[in-house]
């Protein structure tokens, strides 16, 4: 089943179009020519496949209770330090999943999950 991946709105699809943005004038900076390549891999998996095993996709217990939507956590990368994160929720309609947040590794601070903010829907 594919779904239509979202950014969302304003954060999410601000840096997402300032990503593009960057890139089709040739100004992406290093960091962010990987950030933008992880990115678009782990977004090619969660299209296709929100479960795949690579993305190692979990729930945030914590940022649903408090944002009152179910809060999924996949992964940029494997075996890395830190690694960035994707938080995302299904909808607003049927088959699609709306990016709302990209963090470092949250668990590495204490009560990291309490720092993120994430884009509204």
């Amino acid at each position: 089943m594919n779904y239509n991946i979202r950014m969302g709105i304003p954060e999410m699809e601000d840096f997402w179009n300032s990503l593009c943005t960057k890139l089709e004038k040739g100004t992406l900076k290093r960091n962010d020519k990987i950030l933008l390549k992880k990115l678009t891999k782990a977004l090619k998996f969660l299209q296709n496949n929100p479960q795949y095993p690579g993305l190692r996709t979990h729930e945030i217990k914590k940022l649903s209770k408090r944002y009152g939507i179910k809060i999924w956590q996949s992964y940029l990368e494997n075996n890395t330090s830190a690694a960035g994160k994707l938080f995302w929720v299904y909808g607003p309609n049927r088959k699609d999943i709306t990016i709302i947040g990209i963090e470092p590794h949250p668990e590495d601070k204490k009560d990291g999950y309490e720092k993120i903010k994430l884009s509204s829907l």
